[in-house]
């Protein structure tokens, strides 16, 4: 729980999609689907994917400059950079240190951080408690995704899903008005960690022949347990951080959920108590994201003047892992 005091205060946010727009209409040209079936299962009409030779670390980079920009911020004056992915360009470096080079943020440290779709909530916690107890007096928080890379396109229940972009949020220390964050909830089971993973391609099963022809390297998950779960947590978390912040869903502005599947985002409205036109949805547009969905909602209400300054907004996400969280905000 993080409330009042010094802690992370938002100063800036941005996002970098690809300019290529797949549509559901390009998969029906592959794959035994229909814009129909994508729509009224997914809530998804498109999706941004890279082109060959642009990749996470490049997405990061324009977002966190953005994010940067707006702040005023120089590059040379950034402290850390936290980067969530679950698509590293590389095993190793982690991809915030191939996107400080791209920045220009020589004197930042970077790290990466791993909780697939909660990834990025994860990072902002640990922001805040840089910000209270290290010094550090500004951090970039950045969710960026290339899941073009790791989707099998012979699955049609997987490979509509996904799509590529990056979304970053500049924070520094809170002043008198207190943080930017007014309660957390995160929780992890890895018991359930088969429901949605990557079998092969890493040091418990390295790549191989026999990997890459099973296609074991690639995403796969069990859709209605993921989604049973999903629902149930998020909903859950997002109670626990608005009791631990003293609010009711009625004090929130906007609720800014993690966009998996539309189905998914009505389901924890509804248990919520929270009509759908105070939930920011962009999955039309975008699809999953993974862990930059949030930061790239965020930063579309801000810029597109959504709500006001001052407005609470409730986050919340769940992914692989099986890992998940939610964040009481105050703009």
């Amino acid at each position: 729980m993080s409330r009042g005091g010094i802690g992370a205060t938002l100063r800036g946010t941005g996002l970098e999609v690809p300019e290529k727009v797949v549509t559901n209409a390009d998969f029906e040209k592959f794959i035994d689907t229909t814009d129909e079936w994508i729509t009224t299962r997914t809530g998804i009409k498109e999706r941004r994917m890279c082109e060959e030779g642009q990749n996470t670390a490049d997405l990061a980079a324009g977002a966190g400059t953005r994010a940067l920009e707006e702040a005023g911020i120089d590059p040379l004056d950034l402290d850390v950079i936290v980067l969530s992915t679950a698509t590293p360009d590389h095993l190793l470096p982690s991809t915030s240190c191939e996107a400080q080079a791209l920045m220009g943020a020589h004197n930042a440290v970077a790290f990466d951080v791993s909780a697939a779709c909660a990834g990025w909530l994860y990072g902002v916690k640990i922001a805040d408690g840089f910000l209270r107890s290290d010094g550090f007096e500004t951090i970039l928080v950045i969710g960026a995704e290339k899941m073009s890379a790791i989707i099998d396109y012979t699955d049609r229940t997987t490979c509509v899903l996904f799509g590529d972009g990056a979304g970053a949020a500049l924070f520094g220390r809170s002043g008198e008005n207190g943080s930017s964050i007014l309660s957390t909830h995160m929780q992890t089971d890895g018991r359930l960690a088969e429901l949605l993973w990557r079998p092969a391609g890493g040091a418990a099963r390295p790549s191989t022949e026999e990997t890459r022809a099973e296609r074991m390297e690639y995403v796969r998950q069990e859709g209605r347990e993921v989604f049973k779960n999903a629902v149930l947590q998020m909903d859950t978390s997002s109670r626990i951080a608005l009791h631990r912040a003293g609010l009711t869903i009625d004090d929130i502005d906007l609720v800014v959920p993690h966009q998996a599947n539309i189905r998914i985002i009505e389901g924890v409205a509804k248990r919520l108590g929270v009509e759908m036109d105070r939930v920011y949805v962009n999955i039309d547009r975008y699809g999953n994201t993974s862990s930059a969905s949030i930061p790239i909602g965020l930063d579309e209400v801000r810029k597109r003047e959504l709500v006001g300054e001052g407005a609470t907004i409730l986050m919340t996400a769940f992914g692989g892992g099986l890992a998940w969280g939610s964040m009481v905000f105050r703009l």
